[in-house]
């Protein structure tokens, strides 16, 4: 592990090949079994509340039943708050695209997208009045943004690590290794929203330090 700031980061992060292939995925991580859907941090609840009116004509039929009956989030077994799921499997907040959106949003025909990341695309809005003054535009919750990286916190820490996923990310390793980009690199845009750019620069510090030293 790395110790970057407040943060312990997995070595997995800088040396694992990985680059998302959403043309072979079509947005698997989205709409992958289980009873719990995406980690929400407590500080995006409101914001979360609030964007189901904004995305509401987007959602399925079935996921607005879900939305009605059990809130578009809910505490989970281990007591972390997840999104709803549908039968499962999708997020509440997955869409399935026409041909023509998938074409004007620049993702593969047949993708599952997220309404939330979909609106902001659209250009639908870029701030919402329910995130605090001084935040950057809400594209989607933040683990969604940084997956395959996880967060887990660790005492005083966050623990940063890569959560592999070889049936449902493969392609996304292949494309990787085809590319030679690591996971922070694929990441970047998340990690600096999440920690900062001054936190990014120090990571590429030590993935320097590792390639010199010839871990990677």
């Amino acid at each position: 592990m790395l110790g970057i700031k407040d943060t312990l980061v997995s070595e997995d992060l800088i040396r694992e090949a990985f680059c998302c292939d959403l043309a072979a995925c079509k947005g698997g991580c989205c709409n992958s079994e289980g009873e719990s859907g995406a980690p929400l941090d407590e500080d995006e609840l409101d914001v979360m509340r609030a964007m189901v009116d904004e995305v509401w004509d987007a959602l399925t039929p079935r996921a607005q039943a879900v939305i009605r009956e059990k809130g578009p989030f809910f505490k989970d077994a281990a007591g972390d708050w997840v999104t709803s799921v549908v039968d499962g499997r999708d997020c509440v907040f997955c869409t399935y695209p026409s041909d023509a959106e998938c074409e004007a949003a620049h993702v593969p025909t047949g993708s599952c997208l997220c309404a939330i990341e979909k609106a902001f695309r659209e250009g639908r809005f870029t701030t919402h009045p329910a995130y605090r003054d001084g935040k950057e535009p809400f594209m989607k919750p933040i683990s969604c943004h940084l997956y395959p990286a996880r967060l887990k916190r660790l005492g005083d820490y966050v623990a940063v690590n890569y959560d592999e996923q070889p049936d449902m990310c493969g392609c996304a390793t292949r494309l990787g290794r085809k590319l030679n980009m690591r996971v922070y690199q694929c990441l970047k845009s998340a990690l600096v929203r999440r920690f900062g750019q001054a936190w990014y620069d120090e990571l590429c510090l030590a993935a320097d330090a590792m390639k010199k030293a010839g871990m990677i």
